[in-house]
């Protein structure tokens, strides 16, 4: 009996849906985390009538056909890209992206990788970081003399020295953006890769066309809307619960089928 296998794909599915639910209500207060949402897509069907066929030499054919689909897999989990909310920290190092873009950061093995959690700190140089110590490109150095950074919405980066009445500028942040953003391949930490679904990263400076600004001492909340994914998560039980139904109900129809006589 086909529904068993079938109704079988749907509880697989509903599983998936409930992981990935997890995942988003398990960063909910993840720095600059982006929700993911499961897609499904039907899966083959087995045609016993072909919709289209001639059912008759006067040249009627059939109107509808007859198939049976065989269950529901997993198209795509993709991750929903938009703007969190800026929480405001007041640390110097803290700065979010209002708009599109990411930081580039460097990898140990010298690989770019790109975020937009924006939660920085010195390294012991001086260097601007990330929480793993991964450095900020390009290469931006805070002085170990300077008693104020300020960090600009063009994403400039400027110091106060002692004895000095104007700011000097020490670097400037920029940004990347992709054509397809939500192609990336997620590594964790925070970190995304470029792919070739992504396609290639784009460098600009914060308040350029299509880039965003950046606000110094914010850091930009998870997206996750904590209402929305306790709803899904309530449908996806529900989905999960009418597939074992139905499973219950075909091992039923067999076992009447077997008592025959």
């Amino acid at each position: 009996m086909r529904a068993l296998s079938t109704a079988a794909t749907g509880m697989e599915a509903q599983q998936l849906a409930v992981e990935v639910i997890a995942h988003n209500l398990a960063n909910m207060n993840t720095t600059a985390f982006k929700r993911q949402r499961a897609e499904f897509q039907d899966l083959l069907y087995q045609t016993l009538r072909q919709p289209g066929a001639a059912s008759s030499d006067a040249g009627t054919i059939v109107p509808t056909g007859v198939q049976v689909g065989l269950g529901v897999n997993a198209g795509s989990v993709y991750r929903i890209t938009e703007q969190g909310s800026l929480s405001q920290t007041t640390n110097p190092y803290d700065v979010a992206i209002s708009g599109d873009g990411y930081f580039r950061i460097q990898l140990p093995n010298g690989a770019d990788a790109y975020t937009r959690a924006g939660n920085f700190s010195l390294s012991p140089e001086g260097e601007l970081v990330t929480s793993d110590g991964y450095r900020v490109e390009p290469g931006i150095v805070v002085p170990q003399e300077a008693r104020q950074m300020v960090i600009n919405q063009q994403g400039q980066v400027q110091i106060l020295l002692d004895g000095q009445a104007e700011p000097q500028i020490v670097g400037q942040l920029e940004l990347v953006i992709f054509a397809n953003e939500a192609g990336l391949e997620q590594i964790g930490g925070n970190l995304l890769l470029e792919s070739a679904a992504s396609g290639a990263p784009q460098p600009g400076v914060p308040g350029d066309a299509g880039f965003g600004l950046i606000r110094q001492g914010f850091i930009e909340s998870s997206n996750v809307d904590a209402v929305t994914e306790v709803t899904s998560l309530i449908a996806a039980q529900r989905a999960y619960e009418m597939n074992a139904r139905v499973i219950s109900a075909a091992d039923e129809m067999l076992a009447a089928s077997s008592n025959l006589r």
